[in-house]
């Protein structure tokens, strides 16, 4: 429960109110986190909110994390510069179920910054790639400047053992590209309800659409994982604020089944 100390080695923007920091620790680690997992964030004088991992440490890599400035401790990490200090407690949460899905067609569909928590699962299927079989990625987000990633994405779309689908609300004159929302994307995509994994991240209402297009297409819930978010505060169901239903986000979640999250989902009062 105590953040152990990090500084920032480097800094990137990605969006205009959307950073990328890469961390190191200043003595002691934390645990390594899994593809999914959240860390709390301690900026110093202004308090610790959750921000999801979007890139794993190990092999010189460095601990990441891409957040979005939309509030006083979330303004202080973006403010952050390279040599600067922060607290970092975790790993929290569950994972993306990527053991279970070996041997079996992989789909994950992201909408706006809900491509951060999802990154660590690409990552993770292009490295091993041979335990999966097919792999597609569809991306969608308001506009071409909100777009996460555009020089990796346009890596992983020069690949051939890969499907990288994007798309945007809203186009301005130099984009070329799909416009519509994510879902709209998804018939380009051959789906084996038998030998399928999904897994979706991004608003509500976009993976509420989703899943029910995957079920229609009879993919069944237990098959497709959403990561859900909430106003977490204490990391471990302790404090109440991200309850959904019976559940707490930070201690049973983020990523659920759909078969367990589906009809909470749905239901707006909570």
């Amino acid at each position: 429960m105590t953040p152990l100390p990090y500084r920032v080695t480097a800094k990137r923007r990605e969006t205009p109110d959307t950073w990328t920091l890469d961390l190191e620790p200043v003595s002691e680690p934390i645990a390594t986190p899994r593809p999914g997992q959240f860390t709390m964030l301690y900026a110093f004088g202004r308090g610790e909110i959750p921000i999801s991992v979007s890139g794993l440490p190990g092999d010189g890599a460095p601990l990441r994390h891409t957040i979005r400035a939309v509030g006083n401790v979330s303004e202080a990490l973006c403010d952050l510069a390279p040599g600067d200090g922060l607290g970092v407690r975790g790993p929290f949460g569950t994972c993306w179920g990527l053991d279970g899905a070996e041997g079996r067609d992989v789909v994950i569909m992201a909408g706006g910054i809900g491509l951060a928590p999802l990154r660590p699962a690409i990552e993770h299927v292009l490295v091993h790639r041979d335990s999966y079989g097919r792999f597609a990625v569809l991306v969608g987000c308001r506009t071409p400047g909100d777009l996460l990633y555009a020089g990796q994405l346009e890596s992983w779309r020069g690949r051939f053992d890969v499907e990288v689908e994007v798309t945007v609300d809203s186009a301005d004159p130099g984009w070329h590209g799909d416009v519509g929302v994510v879902t709209s994307l998804l018939p380009r995509i051959p789906v084996d309800p038998d030998n399928i994994a999904v897994m979706m991240c991004g608003p509500e209402v976009m993976m509420r659409f989703g899943a029910r297009a995957m079920v229609e297409r009879g993919v069944a819930e237990v098959d497709i994982e959403v990561s859900t978010e909430r106003n977490m505060k204490c990391a471990i169901g302790h404090c109440g604020h991200c309850q959904l239903g019976p559940k707490f986000i930070c201690a049973d979640g983020p990523v659920f089944p759909l078969s367990q999250v589906g009809p909470l989902l749905a239901v707006r009062s909570l």
